[in-house]
């Protein structure tokens, strides 16, 4: 019964948008390890005596299915942790906001100790490797809500004087170098699956839709075989929140990346929410760099056209 509600437990918990993986395989790790534990020191013994007691043979005392479940699951589940939290780990794509470096639905893998050893949950730096270099692709938890995984490029380091103008980036006055790496995305494109649409890194998904089922409205259906419309209003005259430091057209002023931080800006400028808009990254909110695509995988596609296999050992530089 156990192992069938801990799957049920994963399973729920891998629905969850802003899943912690690292923080399950260290609760799995422990609540496994203190079963096997309290097994090894303290009920297998009493099962012993109740058997040599009872005139049996202790070694035919079958074990409890949830201790050989524990024992058998605490050291992949350990060995798997390890690997994540110090070796590498995997990430998906989830917007177009680094193309044509990253496409969504890419699978990629991260380097855990590019820039030094850090413990799980926590992020806490406990071996100092390396810093990010400026072009350096990079996975970091978002500043304003640590519990997102978000990459860009580095842009700015600490002390470095940057500023975007006329969609250029400029380093300490002079302008970085570019390169014509492919296509970018269409622009800003209208997603019919309204309802799956939420706050991400497209500017044009900065509004979240909330239909009355993802609010928890009550609605009574006419009949089990009829279709609902929704009707979504659409603004004509959208208002425009002004950051300082900011223009309409993704340029900013000239600013100093403070000590210990970095400014991150997508590749694909015009459609990615970034460091332009919400400021700094800090050194400790850094997680890795990214390496190679693994795998692409996309649901707006169709058949087997759902994998891109071209994507697929795609170096990322």
């Amino acid at each position: 019964m156990l192992p069938v509600l801990l799957v049920a437990g994963v399973l729920r918990l891998v629905r969850s948008e802003q899943l912690d993986f690292g923080l399950v395989l260290v609760v799995a790790s422990v609540v496994g390890g203190a079963v096997w534990a309290l097994d090894r020191w303290v009920f297998a013994p009493q099962r012993a005596r109740a058997a040599r007691a009872a005139g049996r043979n202790p070694e035919a005392v079958p074990e409890p299915g949830t201790v050989d479940y524990a024992r058998s699951m605490v050291p992949v589940v350990v060995v798997v942790l390890l690997l994540r939290s110090f070796l590498f780990e995997p990430f998906r794509i989830p917007s177009d906001s680094m193309m044509p470096t990253l496409h969504a639905g890419d699978f990629i893998l991260v380097n855990k100790f590019a820039y030094g050893l850090r413990l799980p949950v926590t992020n806490r730096k406990i071996l100092d490797l390396g810093e990010p270099r400026r072009g350096d692709v990079v996975v970091f938890r978002y500043p304003l809500n640590p519990s997102m995984n978000y990459i860009k490029r580095v842009v700015g380091l600490p002390g470095d004087r940057v500023r975007v103008q006329d969609d250029r980036i400029y380093v300490n006055g002079e302008p970085l170098p570019e390169t014509d790496l492919g296509r970018y995305s269409d622009g800003c494109y209208v997603n019919m699956r309204l309802a799956q649409v939420r706050t991400g890194e497209h500017v044009h998904q900065a509004i979240s839709c909330r239909t009355p089922h993802r609010l928890g409205v009550q609605m009574l259906l006419p009949s089990c075989d009829r279709r609902i419309r929704y009707n979504y209003p659409c603004e004509e005259d959208p208002e425009l929140l002004s950051r300082p430091g900011m223009a309409d057209n993704g340029d900013m002023q000239e600013v100093e990346v403070p000590a210990g931080s970095y400014l991150m800006i997508g590749d694909n400028r015009d459609n990615s929410e970034d460091g332009r808009y919400w400021g700094f990254v800090p050194e400790e909110n850094l997680v890795g760099g990214a390496r190679r695509v693994w795998f692409n995988f996309d649901l707006e596609r169709r058949g087997w056209s759902k994998i891109n296999w071209g994507r697929i050992g795609q170096r990322i530089d």
